[in-house]
């Protein structure tokens, strides 16, 4: 800790509440909005707007002509005694006298006392009996402004909070063990802060509304970690199976992307079509193939919500990537690089992942290709094994080159019709895709690399620093790292279920001297597939819910974040039934 060091008041109450969610927040700056959070937003809308600056130790004429307390809203207060600052919503000041108000969103907390019936009376409601008083996190919150109002030199007799939902003004006096509770839960903060990151609640209530459940994981890292105890908690399905966010991808030759207001704007070049406008608050990420154009205003608002944007070619290829720089987590990259450095701990993650990928391909062959011959199937299920007990990188390598050359050998009988021919022969070609099924590979590889980056930095790891790729500059290797699992799975099943339904076919591709690419018709088919496959839930093998592939990847990023870290010993990745 460090005398530059300055605890927001609000953070510091949330470790009441979580020290987990405290260690994100404000040493990791990790926050999520929510339903709640955006209501609260609503409800602070008036009191964010700043009153005209109080001087400190300037007292005089600070009441209104009328008598009443001058009102201050936002008022900004900081100690370099006990390195905090706080945010007053508002303080009610009268000569040396402070009160601060506190606006909350919901409800107070209410001790109910059991009424006996015969002593209400007839239209009496039960809920009048009820004491409300305000919940620790409130009481700790306001507790330090207390502190930083009498450092400042106020007498602060009472503090008020302000409950929206029951529209509740509440009183409470200040002591001296409202002081010492807002002074021990700093000096734990201190405690949490210099410390590793805590481990999550075991099935807390509380963890089910909280905005950063889906980053923190509290279930999936305790069930982790309990299956290495030789115990077993099976995780609450609390998470959002699918995502809601809008993933836009603009393809078409001289589109135009901008912003208006609170909404990105997609137009056509010759600006006669009409303009579509999709709200910022859905869209999750950008990506834009060709010749397509954004401006500079809308690319930094992306940037402000956190909107990652790909740039890929007309071909598909991955370009280049603009990742906004909001949080990021020292501790995860810290661990992530010297962990990294060590040689087993590669090998670790990039043995999980490989026996995964090789396990997914057997598969695939076996559940698409009816005339597989059975020694092609046991010669899968060999490299699986080996892969699972690899001892070097070098070996895992060969033994994950040796099921690739075996699984590309008969991906042709996948797939049915003239593109199963021309694949045949041709093998497996990106640089440049000869033919329609090389060129769907190529696109699908692409778009995975890029949704994989995406789930990789919301995860506050890394993408250029793998186990199993080796690190070049431009290279995501964590991010091809992680897609490895979701190679069959999402990229050749896309080819696959595309070309043999017919939403694929030779008049969607365009053959030149440069290779096979999409038409414009192509990649809309391609996409429309594309999207289709990403929104197709599936059973996690350890946790045994169901989420989106979208989601899949997120999960995973996030627990190979947990796993860096240490929280969990052990990484299960998707494998197909």
């Amino acid at each position: 800790m460090t005398d530059e060091t300055y605890w927001p008041a609000r953070t510091v109450a949330e470790y009441v509440f979580c020290p987990r969610l405290f260690y994100y927040m404000e040493v990791e700056g990790v926050f999520l909005p929510s339903v709640d959070t955006e209501k609260g937003q609503a409800i602070h809308r008036r009191v964010n707007r700043p009153s005209a600056e109080v001087q400190e130790n300037s007292h005089e004429s600070e009441t209104e002509n009328n008598g009443r307390p001058k009102t201050v809203r936002s008022l900004v207060l900081t100690s370099e005694k006990l390195g905090l600052t706080a945010t007053l919503d508002l303080a009610e000041i009268s000569g040396d006298i402070a009160i601060p108000v506190e606006y909350r969103k919901g409800a107070p907390r209410r001790n109910r006392i059991a009424p006996v019936r015969d002593e209400l009376d007839e239209d009496e409601e039960v809920n009048s009996l009820s004491v409300p008083e305000p919940w620790p996190t409130d009481r700790v919150q306001v507790g330090l402004q207390v502190l930083l109002l009498e450092e400042a030199g106020y007498e602060v007799r009472e503090a008020v909070f302000y409950y929206a939902t029951e529209k509740l003004r509440l009183a409470i006096p200040v002591d001296s063990a409202l002081k010492s509770e807002a002074l021990a839960t700093l000096e734990a903060a201190r405690t949490c802060a210099n410390g590793p990151r805590p481990l999550p609640l075991v099935n807390d209530p509380r963890c089910i509304r909280c905005s950063l459940q889906p980053i923190c994981l509290p279930d999936e890292v305790n069930c982790e970690r309990s299956e290495s105890n030789g115990e077993h908690l099976s995780p609450r399905k609390i998470w959002p199976p699918r995502d809601e966010g809008i993933q836009i991808v603009a393809q078409r030759n001289g589109t135009r992307i901008g912003i208006k207001g609170m909404a990105l704007t997609i137009s056509e070049a010759n600006g006669k079509t009409r303009k579509k406008e999709i709200p910022l608050a859905s869209v999750d990420s950008l990506s834009l193939l060709g010749s397509v154009q954004i401006s500079t205003q809308a690319m930094k608002v992306l940037a402000d919500h956190g909107v990652p944007i790909a740039l890929l070619s007309a071909a598909g290829r991955l370009v280049g990537m603009m990742d906004p720089l909001d949080s990021v987590s020292a501790v995860v990259r810290r661990k992530q690089v010297l962990g990294f450095e060590s040689s087993d701990k590669c090998l670790e993650l990039a043995r999980a992942l490989i026996t995964a990928k090789v396990a997914n391909q057997r598969k695939l062959l076996v559940r698409n290709y009816p005339e597989l011959p059975a020694d092609v199937s046991e010669a899968m299920a060999a490299q699986v094994n080996q892969a699972s007990k690899a001892d070097s990188l070098e070996s895992l390598r060969g033994h994950e080159g040796q099921a690739a050359a075996i699984y590309f050998d008969h991906f042709a009988g996948m797939l049915k019709g003239a593109a199963g021919a021309e694949f045949d022969v041709n093998g497996r070609k990106r640089r440049p895709p000869p033919d329609p099924v090389n060129s769907c590979l190529s696109m699908a590889y692409s778009m995975l690399t890029h949704e994989c980056v995406a789930a990789l930095r919301v995860a506050r790891l890394e993408p250029s620093i793998g186990a199993f790729h080796v690190s070049r500059p431009g290279r995501p290797a964590l991010a091809l790292d992680l897609m490895e699992p979701f190679r069959p799975l999402i990229a050749d099943s896309i080819a696959i279920a595309a070309f043999n339904r017919g939403e694929l076919a030779e008049g969607h591709f365009l053959r030149t001297s440069a290779g096979c690419t999409f038409t414009d018709a192509g990649r809309k088919a391609f996409f429309e597939a594309y999207a289709r496959r990403m929104d197709t839930e599936v059973t996690h093998p350890a946790f045994g819910y169901k989420l989106s592939y979208r989601r899949m990847l997120a999960l995973h990023a996030r627990m190979i974040a947990a796993w860096c870290v240490g929280e969990v010993e052990t990484l299960v990745f998707l494998t197909t039934r």
